[in-house]
């Protein structure tokens, strides 16, 4: 699982274009981002609730890199990040161009789930 590229609006995983916010489960499955799972709390998605860092969550995982839109508006809520920390789940959240190269880095070192927003 490699991620390509990123632009306003897009990221590329495995020469695969995707238009939406994106979810890489352990497996290397791709999802869409269930962002409804923030919006409905806080009125945005820039916000992670602990419904969707529930959702996100995968047993086993001991690092989540989140890609915080390319100017890196998104932020977890206080009880998501309690939520990962006490399951010894490293947070790395940076804008999403940065979050891909530590994401790729992570590859074969870490046990790692990604949550990529592509725009704002």
């Amino acid at each position: 699982m490699k991620i390509d590229s990123t632009e306003f609006g897009s990221i590329t995983v495995n020469g695969a274009l995707y238009t939406h916010d994106i979810l890489i489960q352990l497996s290397g499955e791709v999802v869409k981002r269930k962002k409804k799972l923030s919006k409905k709390y806080y009125g945005t998605s820039h916000i992670i609730s602990l419904e969707e860092a529930e959702f996100v969550y995968e047993k086993g995982c001991d690092t989540l890199v989140v890609g915080a839109g390319q100017y890196g508006n998104v932020k977890l809520s206080l009880e998501a990040a309690e939520f990962f920390e006490h399951r010894g789940c490293r947070v790395i959240l940076m804008p999403t161009p940065g979050a891909i190269e530590a994401y790729n880095k992570t590859r074969g070192k870490a046990k790692a789930i990604g949550l990529f927003h592509v725009t704002c």
